[in-house]
């Protein structure tokens, strides 16, 4: 039986011949997504190389572009760009010429790749954006350093496919002698898959390769001592702590913070600038420009009649630090970004911090090692998998080099012994090809010879049978003979290999190493500090969102208007350095900072104004204060914990996931637990009042719940009947208050006291007691 392909043409009037829609664009669209992974955007681990990269690598080496004369120290004359291009997409890649030229163009730039590939002569681009010149202009060759790709390709150390149309071929993978896939890095989107590999000193790549061959259990610490982490071509700083750098190492998936590096110029009179020397990967001059121009004068956004108070408040944070910024990059300095400062008197500490925290001179750099490997399999791999796999391949690279080395040396071994045998009878061997009709069967019966040795004989010149020949060949059979003998020993023994190994990598490194360019040195994130007069505020929050800030304490909320139809949800006496909270239908909290909110006049802003609130969620409940206060956060499905302002906290508009909810679950009122209420401090509670919506009350120590700082769904608090839900959990002291609605839907509410609350004490996850208060509870409070 025979298998159908995706393309078999079926027969007339069959029922393949109508396939199902959905099976075959399933089938049509994984075969394109393999196509992707595999074919162009994936590096392979056994040389990092893409097959773009690969084919033009490959067809400029058959152009005779590389390096060769005596130790391959010899450059080749390079050529039009156009004629590489050309080359590689007439014999191995059918796409766009413009794709092949920008792979082409990417392994010639310096910024780009921490060890270029190609030499480019021409304008070739330049990391503020510019592109580089069309093809026609432009002149490569290949690097001195791609001998460590190319040098073994003839010594059958890799497998050769076919090419597209089948009239020539080409290397399935190119023979590195060190793992290029760390090296230069990669970066790609395929169908499902991404990666995004740094670049790594080539010295310290190599150690860590010498280190696993001698010993393939190797500590992670001791692997990541000799890798501490990327070396990116432009250099910059690394300011992530080593323990970060090596879990990203160790699961292959992670992100470094990387900061510019910089010096201080002193100036005539005690004037000063800062200069840029070094960027992060993949920020250019051009952008760190753009950025500074947009926070001094930005736009006013759209759907916005007037620039936000952010807006206005980071403008004048820039201006009041920094006066101007000059680019002087060019061939003396590839990067020098100039900022002057607003006065001299201004604190070098102050304008760094700023430039950093609002500009791309600190950034985030992603760590993705996902990589084809030796299986042909698209996986994410750790650093250790990467290297343990390339070791490997070569070491399988060296055993076919080894074989392929060896089948030449046991052949001409072979030739020298036929030749040695007839200069001995040189003239009988004469006379025997002057006198035979059949020299070659002639010469064989009476010598002995092989098929392959008499046919050697036949074609020998006669200048060649002269008496120091007998003395040459000798020579040659000598060292032939050591050359298998050492051959012998590397093909048995895997120790020796080893050893091999280690010398070859050793002269590589030596060879082609240079110092370290990116610093590794842990740091703090710059924070941008905004001075906030700290005072007393009252926020105000409406039952629909709308937020505004009063100074000073002890309002009477009565005297509050709202909108029509709206009304108050709650004021917060606290301070101008405080934060508001406000939590989502699906769990999410979001914080905006308090000195930010509008003023008392009007009807303030609603907070979905400074805040990105995600489709179909809704904010169900607001708190505002200090970070240390401490609220009790809990869920209709009966459960809660303890979690501070500080934890809540975060600089993302989208805000975080904080309280997990199951399916039907609700958020019911946070309740103050300690901190601050104003300008007075709050009494710390001490015991737990839990409420549900059929009437039952349980009372317990707050020491039996836990401070979860990172959220969560948290502890049972009590345990419900089915058809029960919690109405609200409060934190108290001396008494609580539970909201409800009566019968004819009235509020009601009831406050208890500790007397009654003792009734129902319990430990925690118990029933409760069954209260009689009339009324259906809907909230707890905290009455102080």
């Amino acid at each position: 039986m025979t298998e159908t392909t995706l393309f078999d043409t079926p027969a007339p009037g069959s029922d393949a011949e109508f396939p199902d829609l959905a099976h075959y664009a399933q089938r049509a669209y994984l075969e394109y997504a393999l196509s992707v992974v595999k074919g162009r955007a994936l590096p392979d681990v056994c040389d990092g190389q893409k097959p773009v990269q690969r084919r033009i690598l490959y067809a400029m080496h058959r152009m005779g572009l590389g390096y060769g004369g005596a130790g391959g120290n010899v450059a080749a004359k390079p050529v039009k760009s156009a004629r590489v291009v050309g080359d590689v997409l007439g014999r191995f890649h059918p796409h766009g010429d413009q794709a092949a030229y920008d792979a082409l163009v990417r392994m010639a730039q310096d910024f780009s790749q921490r060890y270029p590939l190609i030499d480019g002569q021409g304008n070739f681009g330049s990391r503020d954006g510019d592109g580089a010149a069309a093809m026609r202009y432009t002149e490569a060759r290949l690097a001195k350093i791609t001998r460590l790709l190319l040098d073994e390709i003839d010594e059958g150390t890799v497998d050769f496919i076919p090419n597209y149309d089948g009239s020539t071929e080409e290397p399935r993978q190119l023979p590195a002698r060190l793992p290029f896939v760390l090296l230069n890095g990669a970066s790609g989107i395929a169908v499902g898959l991404a990666t995004e590999i740094p670049s790594h000193n080539l010295r310290e790549v190599a150690d860590a390769c010498i280190a696993l061959i001698k010993d393939p259990a190797l500590s992670d610490e001791a692997l990541f001592a000799l890798i501490p982490g990327p070396d990116y071509p432009g250099g910059a700083q690394v300011i992530s702590s080593a323990a970060e750098i090596a879990e990203a190492y160790r699961s292959g998936r992670g992100s470094l913070k990387v900061r510019a590096r910089w010096k201080i110029e002193e100036l005539a009179r005690g004037q000063w600038q800062l200069v840029v020397t070094e960027l992060p990967p993949g920020v250019s001059a051009q952008r760190v420009l753009e950025e500074i121009e947009e926070l001094t004068n930005p736009k006013v956004k759209a759907g916005k009649k007037a620039l936000t108070a952010e807006q206005n408040q980071l403008k004048a944070s820039v201006l009041a630090v920094l006066d101007a910024v000059r680019d002087e990059s060019g061939k003396e300095a590839a990067v020098r970004l100039v900022f002057e400062p607003r006065s001299s008197r201004i604190e070098q500490a102050e304008l760094i911090r700023t430039l950093l925290a609002h500009t791309s001179l600190e950034t985030t750099a992603p760590i993705n090692l996902t990589a084809i490997g030796l299986d042909g399999r698209p996986v994410l791999k750790s650093l250790r998998q990467l290297l343990t796999e390339w070791i490997a391949f070569r070491q399988s690279t060296i055993e076919r080099r080894t074989r392929h080395r060896l089948a030449k040396v046991l052949d001409r071994i072979h030739i020298l012994e036929g030749r040695q045998a007839v200069l001995l009878n040189i003239d009988e061997v004469i006379a025997i090809i002057r006198a035979s009709d059949e020299p070659k069967a002639a010469l064989i019966e009476r010598f002995a010879l092989s098929d392959r040795q008499a046919e050697d004989i036949l074609e020998i010149r006669l200048r060649q049978l002269a008496r120091l020949e007998a003395i040459r060949i000798e020579q040659e059979l000598a060292e032939l003979r050591e050359e298998r003998a050492r051959l012998d020993e590397i093909l048995g023994s895997s120790a020796a290999l080893r050893r091999l190994m280690v010398r070859e990598i050793e002269a590589d490194a030596k060879a082609f190493a240079d110092p370290r360019r990116t610093l590794i040195q842990a740091e703090k994130r710059a924070v941008a500090e905004v001075k906030v007069l700290d005072e007393p505020v009252t926020v105000v929050v409406s039952q629909k969102g709308w937020v505004r800030a009063r100074s000073g304490h002890e309002h009477d909320p009565a005297g509050f208007a709202f909108k029509a139809g709206d009304a108050l949800y709650a004021t917060f006496e606290c301070r101008t350095v405080d934060t508001l909270i406000a939590f989502g239908s699906n769990g999410r909290v979001y914080s905006v900072p308090v000195a930010s909110l509008p003023g008392a006049r009007g009807d303030g802003q609603p907070v979905t104004s400074f805040i990105e609130l995600e489709a179909g969620t809704q904010l169900v409940h607001f708190f505002a204060g200090p970070a240390a206060a401490t609220l009790l956060l809990s869920n209709s499905g009966g459960y809660g914990f303890l979690a501070t302002v500080e934890h809540m906290s975060t600089r993302l508009k989208a805000g975080k996931a904080f309280v997990t909810l199951a399916e039907g679950e609700t958020l019911c009122l946070p309740s103050h637990v300690s901190g601050h209420s104003g300008s007075r401090p709050l009494a710390p509670a001490t015991q737990v009042c839990c409420a549900s919506t059929l009437g039952r009350i349980l009372t317990f120590d707050l020491t039996e719940l836990k401070l979860q700082s990172g959220g969560g769904r948290g502890l049972v608090l009590i345990d419900l009947d089915p058809k029960d839900t919690l109405a609200g959990a409060a934190a108290y002291t001396r008494s609580v208050r539970i909201e409800g609605i009566g019968r004819g839907g009235k509020p009601r509410e009831e406050t208890l006291e500790i007397r009654s609350l003792n009734n129902a004490r319990a430990a925690r996850a118990r029933k409760g007691k069954l209260a009689d208060l009339g009324f259906k509870p809907q909230r707890v409070m905290r009455v102080e």
